[in-house]
């Protein structure tokens, strides 16, 4: 059980690397605020031209006697909606990491130079273009297999008693596993580590993978927090990665150092 409280431990101090350094943190925040700007777009088309688009859909039910026609096309409209707005919860982590992959993998690297205790921050030596055909890749592997979970939980949510108390719980869990591990990505796929050898670590330690994850997937729930918490949950996830692989971590540096590191920083990028 101990796993559980280091794993959270490790998301607290992924949100407080990034507060005691302010401008990684306000790098961090942008990827998130244009996955944001994107499917709050596309949120809003669908309010708009959804229900056209459901008519278009169902040209079988023209002829169908009011109220019925009405009831079907409403409902069908709501579960496009529904089903956008799951899809929009499930993907945003995975989108932000991608569009904002040269952010959080700076931001990971100074993560690691902060805690190692020589200074330095493993890197893959892959091209950029090279990063994110990896990363967009893996992601949607990963999102295959939760929408597996999703179906299965769906599935499951209809049995009485057990299906809207067991199965929601499980439900966290699972959210929480593949968030972390989509969050993971940043750090371990920088040290060269599979999609497959990474699931593998990630289950190795599943306490610390739900200790990190379910809190911060709980946390997600609440519109726009995600947008804020991304940054330090990137943090964290490279302290993470380092706990999974066995690497020693240090405290980072002081207050006073990092307000003497930054100074001497380029303020162009992040």
């Amino acid at each position: 059980m101990r796993d559980l409280g280091v794993g959270f431990g490790r998301l607290l101090e992924g949100q407080r690397w990034v507060a005691r350094h302010g401008r990684q943190y306000g790098f961090g925040l942008l990827p998130g605020l244009i996955t944001l700007v994107l499917y709050a777009a596309a949120l809003i088309a669908l309010a708009v031209w959804g229900e056209d688009a459901v008519i278009w859909a169902t040209p079988f039910a023209d002829g169908w006697p009011s109220p019925w026609l009405g009831l079907f096309r409403g409902l069908l409209t709501v579960v496009l909606f529904a089903l956008a707005l799951l899809l929009a919860v499930l993907t945003f982590t995975a989108v932000t990491l991608l569009v904002g992959q040269p952010f959080y993998e700076s931001l990971s690297g100074r993560v690691d130079r902060d805690v190692s205790p020589d200074g330095t921050a493993p890197e893959s030596g892959l091209p950029l273009h090279r990063e994110l055909w990896i990363s967009a890749r893996d992601s949607l592997r990963i999102l295959v297999r939760a929408a597996l979970w999703g179906v299965l939980l769906f599935a499951l949510g209809f049995l009485p008693v057990v299906g809207q108390t067991v199965v929601p719980v499980i439900g966290f869990f699972v959210t929480g596993f593949f968030l972390t591990e989509e969050l993971t990505s940043v750090a371990l796929q920088r040290r060269g580590v599979e999609l497959r050898a990474r699931l593998a670590l990630l289950r190795s330690r599943k306490l610390l993978v739900w200790g990190f994850g379910t809190p911060l997937g709980l946390a997600f729930l609440v519109p726009f927090v995600a947008v804020f918490l991304m940054p330090g949950a990137v943090a964290g996830a490279t302290l993470l990665a380092r706990d999974l692989l066995g690497e020693e971590t240090t405290e980072g540096r002081t207050a006073a150092e990092d307000a003497g590191a930054a100074e001497d920083e380029p303020v162009s990028g992040p």
